[in-house]
Parts: C-alpha cells; sequence; structure tokens
C-alpha cells in the first residue's frame, strides 16, 4: 500500500531561483492530499506531475507564503472542468480568506466547494486513515500541524504453520486472517491466534507547518514514520527564529530525537540556504542522525516499518 510525500515548496516567506514556497503534496493509494499552497503551486504541481484531481486541501495557516497559490490553482481546475467536489481545511480563519478570494473571480467554479475550520484534534475521517490537527506554536497567526495515522493492520500471517498444521491454501486462510476460527474437514477448530501475529502500527506522518518547537509537535510525533518541520534558520539566528516564531534545525532534529521518529525531513528555509542547505544538515544531524534536507520536487516513499 503506497504512501509518498513530494514537496512542492521549501523555501520561507519569498520564492527563490532554486525554491518555490511553502507546498507539500501527500499521495496515498492514489487519493491526493496538499497541504498549504503558496505563490506559484500549481506550476510546481505540473512541473513535478502532481495531479489537480486532488480532492482536499490544508492549509497550517493564513500567511501569504502559504496560501495565496489557491487562487490560481483554483481557476485553473475550473478552466479544465472540474466537476468534483474540492475540500478547504484550516485553522479559523478558513472561511473568511476563501470568501475574500470570491473578488478574484472564484465565484464562478465549474466545482462545488467546502470549506471546514478545525480546531485541534478535530479528527478528519478518511478510508484506512485519519488526519489529525495539532496546535503548533507560530507568530501572528491561528497556526495548525497535521498527521497522517493509518489504521493498524492485521497480523501476518503463517503459511509455513498452516501447510504443516493441514490446513489446504485457499478460503481458509483467508477466513483465519479476517480472524475467524475455522473446523477443518478432520473436526479440528482452528482459532486465529495460532496463525495471525499481533495488529502492527500504521504509517505516521507529521507535518509541523511553521512554528517554535512545542510539546504538541512532540507528542503527535511520538514514533512517526516521518516528520516533516521546518528549519527556517541555522544555530546562529537562533534569536532571530524565536522573535519570529520559526524553528532552527537543530530545534527540529531535538524534536524528532525525543519524539523518536523514524526520518525527519527538513524544509521551509531562509533565502541564505537558498542553494546550498548542508549546514543546516550538519548542526540537525549533531542531535539526531536520520535527517533529509528538503529540496523541491524530491519525493519520499513512506514504507512500513517492518520487525
Amino acid at each position: 500500500m503506497s504512501l509518498a510525500l513530494r514537496l512542492l515548496g521549501t523555501s520561507a516567506s519569498r520564492p527563490t531561483v532554486e525554491r518555490n514556497v511553502a507546498a507539500l503534496a501527500l499521495v496515498r493509494e492514489g487519493e491526493t492530499m496538499l497541504f498549504d499552497c503558496g505563490e506559484g503551486t500549481q506550476r510546481q504541481m505540473m512541473r513535478y506531475g502532481v495531479a489537480f484531481g486532488l480532492g482536499d486541501i490544508f492549509f497550517t495557516h493564513f500567511h501569504a507564503d502559504h496560501v495565496i497559490g489557491i487562487i490560481g490553482l483554483m481557476r485553473t481546475m475550473a478552466l479544465q472542468g472540474r466537476t468534483e467536489l474540492l475540500r478547504i481545511w484550516g485553522p479559523k480563519g478558513a472561511a473568511r480568506y476563501m470568501k475574500r478570494a470570491e473578488d478574484f473571480g472564484m465565484d464562478r467554479l465549474s466545482f462545488p466547494l467546502e470549506v471546514m475550520e478545525l480546531e485541534p484534534e478535530q479528527r478528519v475521517e478518511r478510508d484506512g486513515f485519519v488526519i489529525v490537527p495539532f496546535p503548533v506554536e507560530h507568530r501572528g497567526a491561528r497556526s495548525l500541524g497535521y498527521a497522517l495515522i493509518e489504521e493498524t493492520r492485521k497480523g501476518r500471517f503463517n503459511p509455513d504453520l498452516a501447510r504443516e498444521l493441514g490446513i489446504p491454501e485457499g478460503p481458509l486462510w483467508g477466513e483465519i486472517h479476517r480472524g475467524r476460527s475455522v473446523i477443518l474437514d478432520d473436526g479440528r477448530t482452528i482459532e486465529p491466534a495460532v496463525l495471525v501475529g499481533a495488529p502492527r502500527a500504521g504509517r505516521r506522518v507529521v507535518i509541523t507547518g511553521d512554528t517554535r518547537p512545542c510539546a504538541a509537535t512532540t507528542e503527535i510525533s511520538r514514533g512517526a514514520d516521518l516528520l516533516v518541520h521546518e528549519a527556517t534558520f541555522g544555530d546562529e539566528e537562533r534569536e532571530r527564529a524565536v522573535e519570529t516564531g520559526h524553528s532552527t534545525a537543530r530545534e527540529a532534529a531535538i524534536i524528532a530525537r525525543d519524539a523518536g521518529v523514524r526520518t525527519l525531513l527538513l524544509t521551509h528555509f531562509s533565502a541564505r540556504y537558498s542553494r546550498d542547505a548542508s549546514e543546516l544538515g550538519t548542526e540537525a544531524r549533531a542531535e539526531f542522525n536520520d535527517v533529509l534536507i528538503g529540496r523541491d520536487g524530491m519525493e519520499i516513499d513512506v514504507p512500513f516499518a517492518e520487525p
């Protein structure tokens, strides 16, 4: 079951030659969700092969570098004749922002639009997973991070033991794996616990948006397969990070270490790191080993963590 993340913009505040502003796509089994939609996001989607047929857009907050691209994206969807529902999710203020967008011709859309304002922990239910918003700490804006959390999977079925027990391969194996007891032709009853292991965790991907390091991020990221954390500044500009409500790469790595995540993906870099963010990687890896430095167009597959 596939789960992949595509970075569409990794620059903070303004685009640079090398990087566009904030946006990323999560694609699970063909279902695409967009998180933030900065200026130029629709072009980045075309450039990196992200389909326009997505059903959900999640905003972390309503600073311009995270939202202004929605107007052009939706107009293009309309010009292409879209008729499917598009759902917009975000913190309080989402409805007001989208209402203002009507002044740019958004009232002439070819498709229905729903705008939902979320509170922290207000779960968005989907088939096989949920999106959970959580509070983050960013100056001057109501802000949310989001966690994609998959349902627990069934335990592994042991085919070798099934053959050893004389259980014929076929429908009975499926019944046992689905948790049902079966009676064999010789009268024996086989309980699922004999052949099926303990339930296995689904995957967890956490996206912070803009934030200072905060306890809510650490808590929801515990055991996450992938933490996407902003890293606007390096160590030498930590005071500026505090003043502006952002994080350093090292601070993001400490969150990842304390939460026990599998992989940390850094993004949202100040323009000074646009060409070379290796310094941020060095600072982060002093605290946590498995660090990726985001770049526009990067795709990260999120496999299941197997014992």
